[in-house]
């Protein structure tokens, strides 16, 4: 058991050292990020990508997954019913986590003209980019599914990854916003996955 235990702070230690990497190379790329962004602007584009932010919020995660939710309690599936309320689950702590973390750092949004990047606690969203509340909640839903049936759900992480860069691309968040509000949500995915009560970690468990 001590093993186990020393093996499972190690594995955090070593996925915070590679959040911590990922986080200070995308706050170095900002800048040459939104400098791509604004040089590839294009009116089709950029229509396409506001939608893809008008429904990859929050929402529509939920709306999602209780409809998934429902379908499967139709059909019987209790292990379903319990993967897609985990998928629930964690996307409303990803969302709440980014929620807290935004207000707190006060980061101004790129599409706002300001001096100063980070102001401390702010409530307006005009000062609520970092991180990005849209990834968080994607990634946590998506994750979810690929971490409970990777068959699945891996093919759908590309619908997170489209989300983050229409962020980007309406110039409402930078890198770094998504990169960290990605990483929020695969722990937050993780987290939910491993709650015992839920019981959908093991690929083999059959329904019932």
């Amino acid at each position: 058991m001590k093993d186990k235990r020393e093996f499972r702070l190690a594995d955090w230690a070593i996925f915070l050292g590679i959040a911590a990497v990922l986080i200070l190379a995308s706050l170095y790329l900002d800048h040459a990020a939104r400098v791509w962004m604004t040089e590839h602007q294009s009116a089709g584009l950029r229509s396409f990508m506001q939608m893809v932010s008008r429904y990859g919020d929050w929402p529509e995660h939920i709306a999602l997954g209780l409809v998934l939710c429902g379908t499967a309690y139709w059909r019987g599936s209790k292990r379903w019913v319990r993967i897609f309320a985990a998928m629930i689950l964690a996307c409303a702590l990803a969302g709440v986590s980014a929620r807290v973390v935004k207000i707190a750092t006060g980061r101004a949004r790129p599409n706002v003209q300001t001096e100063a990047g980070w102001n401390g606690p702010r409530l307006s969203a005009r000062y609520n980019a970092f991180p990005s509340g849209h990834t968080a909640a994607s990634t946590a839903f998506f994750a979810t599914l690929a971490f409970a049936s990777w068959r699945i759900g891996i093919g759908l992480l590309v619908i997170p990854m489209l989300i983050a860069f229409s962020r980007m691309y309406v110039a409402a968040h930078y890198l770094s916003d998504v990169v960290a509000a990605a990483l929020i949500g695969a722990v937050a995915a993780f987290c939910i996955v491993r709650w015992k009560p839920l019981s959908i970690g093991n690929p083999q468990r059959r329904d019932s």
